[in-house]
């Protein structure tokens, strides 16, 4: 698994899944962002405010052909610790409520369901709400 930190251009298949898995490109790294990746298979794009203890799970994506193989989860894992060795301890994401797969990994891996974010999404579906806190 390979880090890349603020300001990092994006490697153009990290572009290319953005676009097939999320419709949009979002571009290099901003600067209290930090990216976790298997090359050409997945990533994980996380945001951080870091004097606060706090990192919101932005982006987690894999290729189809990698997809039911635990990659998503090694990277939620992974990443995660991560985070906490920079002192992070308070973690949030927004999912759509109808990403089932998404919702199980992410309760899975111990984050719990906060609530419902009426209307998030451009087309109009709500998201659903996680965080989790480590120790």
């Amino acid at each position: 698994m390979r880090h890349l930190g603020p300001g990092s251009a994006l490697p153009a298949w990290v572009e290319a899944l953005d676009l097939a898995v999320f419709d949009t490109a979002w571009g290099p790294l901003e600067d209290h962002e930090e990216l976790w990746l298997v090359e050409g298979l997945g990533y994980a794009r996380w945001s951080l405010v870091a004097v606060v203890g706090e990192a919101e799970l932005l982006r987690i994506a894999v290729t189809p052909e990698a997809r039911g193989q635990g990659l998503g989860r090694q990277l939620l894992a992974n990443s995660s610790r991560a985070l906490q060795a920079l002192g992070i301890t308070q973690f949030r994401l927004e999912v759509r409520v109808s990403n089932t797969p998404a919702r199980h990994l992410y309760e899975a891996e111990g984050w719990h369901f906060q609530g419902i974010r009426k209307g998030y999404y451009r087309d109009g579906e709500d998201a659903a709400l996680y965080g989790k806190e480590s120790l």
